[in-house]
Parts: structure tokens; C-alpha cells; sequence
């Protein structure tokens, strides 16, 4: 999550251990942008199981708890089971009229 401050990451993950964790149950484990905002789930509906238990593992990590609450990501999932990360944290905007004053100065 760190890197994704500078570019997108891909994580592969491993299809068999996510069918072994379903325990032989049909589920869906690909999951389109699921947006965390200071730590927060941003969604009009509910994402699926996968999603919401990564999103719990973040919050349960003390490192990524931080990140999460000071940061804004999005999460997906495609059939090839690569996780993305983006870092969309929007850019510190610097003030036009504190730059006019250190010009004067």
C-alpha cells in the first residue's frame, strides 16, 4: 500500500488458497473498486464478502489502520484473482496567497 502512492500496485494472490477458505462453497471472489475514504467503506451498496474482509484486515493492522485513516484507496479484484491497489488521496492543494507573501518578502 505504500508504493501505491506512486503508481498502481497489482498483488497476484493464490485461486487455491481462496477456494480452500470457501471450503468447497460457489462463491465469487472478484470484486469491482471498493473505495476506502479515512479508513471508511464509500459505497451505495454493500460489497461482497471478499471485499469486506479485506477491508476488515486492513482496519485490524495497526500499520495499515493508519494508512487507511489518513489516506483514500481503492480495491479490486479481477478473475485472474490480482488484487489493485491505488492510492487516490487527492494532492495537498499550497496556498496561492502564502505564496504572494513569501514573493514580497
Amino acid at each position: 500500500m505504500k508504493r501505491s502512492v506512486n503508481s498502481p500496485q497489482k498483488l497476484d494472490t493464490n485461486r487455491t488458497d481462496f477456494e480452500r477458505a470457501a471450503g468447497g462453497r460457489k462463491l465469487k471472489f472478484t470484486f469491482s473498486t471498493v473505495t476506502l475514504t479515512r479508513g471508511r467503506v464509500q459505497a451505495h451498496t454493500p460489497p461482497p464478502p471478499v471485499a469486506r474482509d479485506l477491508v476488515l484486515v486492513l482496519q485490524q493492522d495497526a500499520i495499515t489502520r493508519e494508512l487507511i485513516r489518513n489516506q483514500e484507496f481503492e480495491f479490486n479484484m479481477d478473475s485472474l484473482f490480482q488484487l489493485s491497489i491505488r492510492n487516490i488521496t487527492p494532492p495537498v492543494e499550497t496556498s496561492v496567497a502564502g505564496e504572494e507573501e513569501q514573493e514580497e518578502a
